[in-house]
C-alpha cells in the first residue's frame, strides 16, 4: 500500500479556516455594499444642518430694515455659531450678504448643491470630501424656507471631513465585530451540521485505507438523510465489499499458491513420464507400439494443461505497458506463431493496414491474437475435407464507438454448448482436451485495455470482435 500523501488537518486549518475566511469575506462584502449609502446619508444630513442654519440667519436678516445697520458683532457670533465664513440669502431675484469682520478668501472652492438628492451623486460628494485634501472651502447651495428663495453658505471642509472619518471608524469596527461574532456562530453552527461529519468521513478513510481488512474500522453510518447521510452509507458499503473482496482474494491467493506448488510438482512428474513413455515407444512389442501414441498424447493434454494454467496465474496479475505499437506487423507475427503463415490448406488473409498504430501491450495484444488464430487454425484442420477453401481473415473496422479487430474463419463455428460458458476458465473449451483458459485470457487482456472482446454469431464459421476505443489510436496517421 503506498503512504498516505496528507495528513488531516487541524480543526482551524483547512476546510474550517476557509469556511471562516469566506462567511468573513462575505459579510464585509455585505457592510461595503451598505456603507457607501449610509456615508452619502450621513453627509446629506450634515450639510442640511448647516443649510438649516444659514436660513434662520436669512429670516434675522430679514427682519432688519438695513442689513448694513447690524452691529459686525452680530453677525460675527451668528457666522461663529453656524461655523461659515458667509452666508447669502437670495430671493426675487435680490441677494443679501453677511460675512466675517475679517473675509475669508478661499483657494479651492467646492460645491455641494444639496438640490440634487440622487443616491449616486451623493455617494460620489461623500467619497469626495472623504479622500480630499485639507484647505478646501464648501460652498452649500439649498432651497430656502420659502418660494423663490434660496441659501448660499461658504465654510470650512474640514469639519465635515473628520466627522465622516469618525463615523467611518465606528462603521469599520462594528463591521468587524459583526463579522467576527456572525463568522463565529456560524462557524459553530456549520461544524456541527457539516465540518464535524465530513471530519468523520475524511478521519474514517484514512484508517480504513491504512488497514481495509480491519472490519471494526467500516463506519457506521448516522441517521441522517441529507447527501452526508447519503455518503456514508455508500461509504460503510464500499468499505464492506472492500473488506470481503480482500479477504475472498487472500483465501484464493493462498488456495492459488497451493493448486500452483501441486500443479509444478504434477507437470515435473508429468514431464519424467513424457520422457519414460518416449523410451517405451522405441521398443519392439506391438502391443507397445500401439498403445505408446496414446500414452504420449495423454501426457502431452495433461503437460500443456498445467503449463496452461501456470500461465493464467501469472497472466491476470500483470497491467499491461502501454506503448505505440503497428498493428500489422504484430498479426503477421501471432499468425507465424499460430502455425498459419505458410500453411499448406489453410489460406490466411491479414486486412489490417500498414498505417495503424495503436498504444497497447504488444506482448498482451499479440497473445490474444495469437489464442484467436490458432484457434481458427485447429477448427479448420479438425473439419479438414468438410470445408470448402478454409480461409482465417484479420480485419479493422474504425468508427466513432472505437477501433475493431475481428479475426473470421469459414469453419464449422461453435456448438451451442460451448457458446454459454465461452469466456469462463476451464469451461470455455470447444474441443476435446482444451482447458478452457485460452480466450479467459484474451478477454482479460481486452477489458485491460479498456475493450470487450465479443463473440460474433454469423451462419457460417467463427467470428470473434476484440473492440478498443479510440483513445488508444494514436494520431496523425491515416486510417
Amino acid at each position: 500500500m503506498t503512504p498516505l500523501r496528507s495528513a488531516l488537518p487541524s480543526r482551524f486549518a483547512g476546510l474550517s479556516i476557509k469556511l471562516i475566511a469566506t462567511i468573513s469575506a462575505v459579510i464585509l462584502l455585505v457592510e461595503i455594499v451598505v456603507y457607501l449609502p449610509s456615508l452619502a446619508n450621513f453627509r446629506a444630513n450634515w450639510l442640511d444642518d448647516r443649510l438649516r442654519v444659514g436660513v434662520v440667519g436669512a429670516r434675522v436678516l430679514d427682519a432688519v430694515p438695513d442689513v448694513m445697520a447690524l452691529p459686525r458683532s452680530l453677525t460675527d457670533r451668528l457666522l461663529t455659531s453656524a461655523g461659515a465664513y458667509a452666508i447669502v440669502y437670495r430671493r426675487e431675484g435680490q441677494s443679501q450678504l453677511i460675512e466675517l469682520a475679517d473675509p475669508v478668501t478661499p483657494d479651492i472652492v467646492v460645491t455641494a448643491d444639496m438640490r440634487q438628492r440622487d443616491l449616486p451623486t451623493l455617494i460620489m460628494g461623500a467619497v469626495d470630501t472623504l479622500l480630499a485634501g485639507p484647505g478646501r472651502t464648501l460652498r452649500i447651495i439649498g432651497p430656502g424656507d420659502l418660494d423663490q428663495t434660496m441659501v448660499e453658505i461658504l465654510l470650512p471642509e474640514r469639519p465635515l471631513r473628520q466627522e465622516l472619518l469618525d463615523y467611518s471608524g465606528q462603521v469599520v469596527g462594528i463591521s468587524l465585530a459583526l463579522a467576527i461574532l456572525t463568522a463565529l456562530a456560524l462557524y459553530l453552527l456549520a461544524s456541527y451540521l457539516f465540518i464535524h461529519p465530513v471530519r468523520r468521513l475524511t478521519e474514517n478513510m484514512l484508517a480504513f485505507r491504512q488497514a481495509p481488512e480491519n472490519g471494526s474500522l467500516i463506519i457506521t453510518p448516522s441517521a441522517r438523510r441529507d447527501e452526508i447521510g447519503i455518503a456514508e452509507r455508500e461509504l460503510a458499503a464500499m468499505e464492506t465489499d472492500i473488506f470481503t473482496l480482500l479477504r475472498q482474494r487472500r483465501h484464493l491467493a493462498d488456495l492459488g499458491l497451493a493448486v500452483a506448488k501441486i500443479n509444478h510438482d504434477l507437470r515435473n512428474t508429468l514431464t519424467s513420464a513424457q520422457l519414460l513413455s518416449d523410451q517405451v515407444a522405441t521398443l519392439d512389442d506391438p502391443k507397445v507400439q500401439r498403445l505408446a501414441p496414446r500414452l504420449v498424447t495423454t501426457l502431452d493434454r495433461a503437460i500443456g494443461f498445467a503449463q496452461s494454467v501456470l500461465d493464467y496465474g501469472r497472466e491476470t496479475s500483470v497491467p499491461p505497458v502501454l506503448a505505440p505499437t503497428a498493428i500489422r506487423p504484430l498479426v503477421e507475427e501471432a499468425a507465424f506463431d499460430a502455425r498459419l503463415s505458410g500453411h499448406p490448406a489453410i489460406t490466411f488473409t491479414n486486412a489490417i493496414p500498414d498505417s495503424l498504430t495503436l498504444r497497447v501491450d504488444a506482448g498482451q495484444l499479440g497473445r490474444v491474437l495469437l489464442n484467436l488464430l490458432k484457434n481458427a487454425r485447429e477448427a479448420l484442420e479438425a473439419a479438414a475435407g468438410k470445408v470448402e477453401a478454409p480461409t482465417v481473415s484479420v480485419s479493422l473496422l474504425t468508427g466513432p464507438q472505437g477501433i475493431t479487430l475481428s479475426v473470421a474463419d469459414n469453419g464449422p463455428g461453435l456448438p451451442p454448448r460451448a457458446r454459454d460458458n465461452l469466456f469462463v476458465a476451464f469451461e470455455g473449451s470447444a474441443r476435446a482436451g482444451g482447458t478452457g483458459l485460452g480466450l479467459a485470457i484474451a478477454r482479460e487482456i481486452a477489458d485491460a485495455h479498456g475493450g470487450q472482446l465479443s463473440f460474433v454469431d454469423q451462419p457460417v464459421g467463427t467470428r470473434f470482435d476484440l473492440a478498443l476505443p479510440n483513445t488508444l489510436l494514436v494520431k496523425n496517421q491515416g486510417v
